[in-house]
């Protein structure tokens, strides 16, 4: 690996930027191509396949005008944000942990934000919308608000829904959602906006419990990002 290709991978994982290392494998030579970031001098064809191993979250070696290249896809980690400590997110955080996602709950009710309701888990007391605005929600993040408090939860969907994370949900009923999608329009969002908010979150498998609810938010949140990598 030469310098620059090197120095180039260093400073992406830094800041958390998404990097192919595209490696030629019958020469070694090798090029760092990132989503965003200045040319690579890679041809359209091996950049276009190089961005589609980012997507994908998967390395794989590819052909092209007769030479073979693997493509290394290093991908930032996955992050959940989950605001408010309630039973949903004592089950859902160990089950997204498990999945690889860099979790964090916020909730600004000290009582409720626990070690020994969340023990070993990044946590934050500050309101969810300075939280949310503090971290830099990307592409790699999604946001579940499950606290019912308009308080709570609206100020979070704001800032999640001016972001580009890949997921958003709340929880509540139709009704309440309803309700929801009525103050976050008056207080200026778009109906294409809010039409990112999944709810009521998770997938319709009848979950009752605190445990299913989350079991269904993970499998939701899982479908929406495995079908963007597809599409």
């Amino acid at each position: 690996m030469n310098r620059s290709v090197l120095h180039a991978v260093l400073e992406a994982r830094a800041h958390q930027r998404p990097l192919v290392l595209v490696t030629e494998l019958d020469s070694g030579r090798q090029w760092a191509e990132i989503r965003g970031g200045p040319a690579s001098g890679l041809a359209a064809d091996l950049r276009d396949a190089a961005l589609a191993a980012l997507s994908r979250d998967r390395s794989a070696v590819v052909e092209i005008a007769g030479a073979r290249y693997f493509l290394h896809a290093m991908n930032p980690p996955l992050r959940l944000f989950v605001v408010g400590a309630v039973h949903i997110a004592q089950a859902l955080v160990p089950m997204a942990s498990l999945l690889g996602y860099a979790v964090t709950v916020i909730d600004p009710r000290r009582a409720f934000v626990t070690g020994e309701r969340f023990s070993g888990v990044k946590v934050s007391t500050d309101w969810p919308d300075d939280a949310l605005a503090a971290v830099g929600l990307d592409a790699r993040s999604a946001v579940v608000t499950l606290t019912h408090d308009p308080k709570l939860d609206d100020p979070a969907l704001r800032v999640a829904l001016a972001s580009p994370a890949f997921y958003i949900g709340s929880l509540g009923s139709r009704r309440t959602h309803g309700r929801r999608i009525e103050r976050l329009a008056t207080a200026g969002l778009t109906q294409e906006a809010l039409a990112r908010i999944h709810a009521p979150i998770g997938l319709d498998i009848g979950a009752v419990s605190p445990a299913e609810i989350a079991a269904s938010i993970v499998a939701e949140f899982t479908l929406v990002l495995r079908a963007r990598a597809e599409g």
